[in-house]
């Protein structure tokens, strides 16, 4: 519990073996995007995003075997390549959800980036738990597209 915000937050760390700039592309960018978001899977048949403050992002999700889903949210802190602030919101929201912000911070390691996720807050520890799959899987996925290219 984070006394703080009210809610439980979720914090994750990787590191992944390309540049920063190179991560904040993968993270920012609609092509790049589709290609790794997501749990194991997961297909993502379209993202669009406006890239500025203030502006939004939709992502369309295709679960293994299910109904595509949608899922929101506006741009809060844009500052190439080390972070990007956004709110997260399921568009037809399950019990238990709320919008919450995703700060993404991304930092040099010399060969690659240490990327560090924090989101919330979550209503529930199970919210929180399914994001921390979601997160991990889509994080392995990223470093698989990134081995990829070298």
């Amino acid at each position: 519990m984070n006394a703080e915000t009210g809610g439980l937050v979720l914090n994750l760390e990787c590191k992944l073996d390309a540049l920063p700039d190179e991560v904040f592309r993968m993270l920012t960018e609609s092509a790049e995007l589709v290609k790794w978001w997501g749990p194991h899977g997961f297909i993502i048949p379209s993202a669009e995003l406006n890239l500025t403050e203030g502006g939004s992002y939709r992502l369309r999700m295709t679960p293994p075997d299910g109904e595509p889903f949608h899922l929101s949210g506006e741009f809060l802190e844009i500052d190439p390549p080390w972070r990007l602030v956004y709110t997260f919101r399921w568009e037809e929201p399950a019990p238990g959800d709320r919008e919450t912000v995703v700060d993404l911070s991304l930092g040099s390691t010399g060969e690659g980036t240490r990327l560090v996720l924090s989101q919330g807050p979550f209503l529930t520890e199970e919210r929180l738990v399914l994001h921390r799959n979601g997160w991990t899987e889509s994080f392995e996925k990223l470093q698989a597209v990134l081995d990829c290219r070298t």
